[in-house]
């Protein structure tokens, strides 16, 4: 009886431990697949506090390594030193920081709409174009994206400079639209198939158009990916760096081409650089940690694949 007792005593010691070990490695790669991509952050972050000599030298630590310092933030204006006084540079970053919202919030809204309902009807309706089905028009959406920017820039240019859209807000919004039309496209139509038709039937049956049944039953329900799609768009959009540099100069440049303007005559000011680049990247961040939870859903959901 003992040893049996033994021998189950040591079953279950051995399970722990394995259940510990797994434990303690998942977490571990976890962990440092965490500090892997955290670290572009907060390299930027700490180079924005840095001299010339600590960006030279590969310093990193702060308080240890170098002595953190206001320059990045000063030469933008935005230092505690600076921020209550008239400046140039400051003034120049928040109006680019201002096109850039514009920009990527009426772009990824105006692509998620518009995406939203193709998709819907891609994934309830069966069409027909030529040889093409509903599958084949999903593709062409999508194989859109296989098209390199830079084919698209003469022509973009030549019609933007007809239609008077050059150093226009407006001129990128059309772009960004059509840029990220087909991921939103492929994300939407996945997330409404996921979706039972019944309930848009029930909806129908209640007296409903299609267009109620899409505002009130399936929207409500599709809204973690449409969130999902929309922060993809936004992402993509505020970072965009090709069409912002060639469509625009002064009145609707962003805040990438400001980034890369970042020389001078002694070279690149990493400080600065850093500075603005997390001063760009900031809100981007904010909009993922409060719309985590949506994100979330819509990932399980299946939204993103």
């Amino acid at each position: 009886m003992s040893a049996q007792i033994f021998h189950d005593g040591e079953a279950d010691l051995s399970h722990s431990v394995k259940w510990w070990t797994g434990r303690v490695l998942i977490y571990g790669v976890l962990i440092l697949w965490a500090v892997i991509c955290l670290f572009p952050i907060y390299w930027t972050a700490t180079t924005s506090f840095k001299m010339a000599p600590d960006v030279m030298q590969g310093n990193m630590v702060p308080f240890v390594d170098y002595t953190p310092k206001w320059l990045g933030w000063k030469s933008l204006g935005l230092s505690p030193d600076t921020i209550w006084t008239e400046s140039t540079v400051r003034e120049e970053f928040l109006r680019r920081f201002w096109n850039s919202t514009v920009t990527a919030l009426a772009a990824s809204a105006l692509a998620v709409a518009l995406g939203s309902c193709a998709a819907y009807g891609l994934s309830r309706f069966s069409y027909r174009f030529g040889f093409m089905r509903n599958s084949d028009i999903s593709f062409f959406f999508l194989s859109q994206l296989i098209l390199p920017p830079v084919v698209l820039a003469l022509p973009f240019l030549v019609l933007y400079k007809a239609l008077g859209l050059l150093d226009t807000r407006i001129g990128p919004i059309l772009l960004y639209t059509l840029t990220v039309l087909p991921i939103v496209i492929w994300i939407m139509r996945d997330q409404f198939a996921g979706i039972p038709t019944e309930l848009e039937e029930a909806a129908l049956v209640d007296g409903l158009s299609i267009w109620g049944a899409f505002l009130t039953i399936v929207m409500p329900i599709a809204l973690p990916g449409m969130v999902a799609a929309f922060i993809l768009s936004l992402v993509l959009t505020w970072n965009e760096y090709f069409f912002a540099a060639l469509l625009t100069s002064t009145n609707a440049k962003t805040l990438p081409v400001m980034v890369a303007s970042q020389t001078g005559s002694q070279g690149i000011s990493w400080w600065s650089m850093a500075a603005l680049s997390f001063a760009a990247i900031l809100p981007l961040i904010v909009i993922g940690v409060v719309l985590e939870r949506y994100i979330i859903k819509g990932m399980a959901a299946g939204a993103v694949k």
